[in-house]
């Protein structure tokens, strides 16, 4: 809970990809609330019990709804998928706006990239297929598409395996251009972005 909220402040990014990572170990320790505070939440020990007890309601919450919306197996939560939707929102009001020319130019210059990552998904005939195959199991837009190519090479890291080069440098690409999405979000959120549309109302 605690890293969650720093990372919402910090960069929508950073949060949306630890949520999704947080989805995971929930379903890895079986959706069991004392598993979770005994090999989890444990491990924090500059947590004050009152912190403990905070992080461990939070979990609890998360698995109530996990359970409610039949995520248990798959699937992002709803209060993840707003998220998400919120950004995919964000970049149609930036690429519709004649005001930010250099988030578009960023944005078509990943495409490529993610175009890619759709057509590796589809071949699946190198040792990457591990990260392609998290990345269009089915049609999805192409915010989606980044953030799942990002967890998917999250994943890869924490198993120690890498990719070719190409597929990193599509990665640095798709994550500076991420990165600047999370930065218009974050300054839309505290100071409100002057969009075209804005001058009409």
């Amino acid at each position: 809970m605690f890293i969650a909220q720093k990372l919402r402040k910090k960069s929508i990014a950073e949060y949306l990809l630890y949520m999704w990572q947080i989805e995971d170990i929930i379903r890895a320790m079986g959706c069991s609330l004392p598993l979770i505070k005994k090999v989890y939440i444990s491990k924090f020990s500059d947590y004050t019990q009152e912190q403990i007890d905070d992080e461990t309601d939070w979990f609890g919450n998360l698995i109530r709804m996990m359970n409610e919306e039949g995520k248990r197996d798959g699937g992002h939560l709803n209060i993840n998928n707003i998220v998400l939707e919120d950004l995919v929102d964000l970049h149609n009001r930036l690429m519709q706006s004649d005001k930010f020319v250099f988030y578009s130019s960023q944005y078509y210059k990943v495409l490529p990239y993610i175009v890619e990552l759709r057509a590796k998904n589809k071949r699946a005939d190198n040792y990457n297929a591990s990260l392609t195959a998290v990345v269009t199991q089915y049609e999805k837009g192409e915010i989606e598409t980044c953030f799942d190519a990002l967890y998917g090479k999250m994943l890869l890291d924490l198993q120690k395996k890498t990719v070719t080069p190409e597929t990193a440098n599509a990665l640095k690409e798709i994550s500076n251009f991420v990165g600047l999405l999370s930065d218009y979000y974050l300054k839309n959120e505290t100071e409100g972005l002057k969009f075209d549309d804005d001058e009409n109302v």
